[in-house]
């Protein structure tokens, strides 16, 4: 069964028609890299999946749970919504970290805010802080931060900085990871160790979708790659024949552009 499934999705902002009725599933434990312009629609697609943004028409569902059905008379409350937005994480473009906190105490505050909503908070306060601080270490050890446990945001790298934001999506256990470009803001001598750090994540078989324009790093590590124009899939399949044999007139001036760029 597929962890997700689009179907049919449309999204405007006025007169502008963002996504035209998009279609794609997901199975658990493969990545997928969605390729385009910008202005495709590609970060929408995103944002209305991870309940940032809500869509004008289709249907969402996250590991069997609805998202989004605007044909269904229910309406989502907000403690669904919430649920939802548990389910998936986000690596935004720009690192969004709190300067006043930690590196550990970034990736570890939204897990101790949603720990203080269970029953057996107040009795196991200090177990439960414990296990949020150990998981916190683990994963900022698997992104090679061990060492940056105390240090501030200012004082990281763009790199290290994209790495912490990566850990603290990570420490939320969510269903299927997001990345919107998730080297965009970083110098090219940087964007080499994010790429290893999802690489490793695509190696321990962590669902993903991620919005790229490294055409060399979506052919390697996905499982499946979609290309995005005007707000429809113009091409999708395996990333060998989408990236290296493109069948679509768009796809194919959409890659030579990019590599006559490069």
């Amino acid at each position: 069964m597929a962890i997700l499934e689009v179907k049919d999705l449309y999204k405007s902002f006025g007169s502008n028609h963002v996504l035209k009725g998009i279609d794609f599933e997901l199975e658990e434990g493969k990545v997928l890299s969605v390729i385009g312009s910008s202005g495709s629609g590609k970060t929408t697609l995103l944002r209305c999946i991870t309940s940032l943004e809500t869509a004008d028409k289709g249907k969402i569902k996250v590991n069997g749970n609805v998202v989004f059905d605007s044909e269904n008379e229910h309406k989502l409350t907000k403690e669904e919504i919430k649920k939802n937005r548990l389910a998936v994480g986000l690596v935004f473009q720009s690192f969004n970290l709190f300067p006043q906190y930690t590196v550990l105490k970034n990736v570890t505050l939204a897990c101790e805010l949603q720990a203080k909503k269970r029953e057996d908070y107040r009795k196991n306060k200090k177990q439960i802080l414990e296990e949020i601080n150990k998981n916190a270490k683990e994963i900022l050890a698997k992104v090679g931060l061990s060492e940056k446990l105390n240090s501030y945001p200012c004082e990281l790298s763009g790199g290290q900085q994209q790495r912490v934001s990566i850990a603290r999506a990570l420490a939320m256990n969510p269903d299927i990871l997001f990345f919107d470009e998730p080297t965009s803001a970083l110098d090219p001598e940087l964007t080499g160790e994010i790429l290893k750090v999802i690489k490793g994540l695509a190696a321990e078989k962590m669902t993903m979708v991620i919005v790229t324009h490294e055409m060399a790093f979506a052919r390697d590590v996905s499982d499946h790659v979609i290309f995005m124009d005007g707000g429809i899939i113009v091409e999708q399949g395996n990333p060998e024949d989408v990236i290296n044999n493109p069948q679509q007139e768009r796809t194919k001036l959409f890659l030579s552009r990019f590599q006559d760029n490069n």
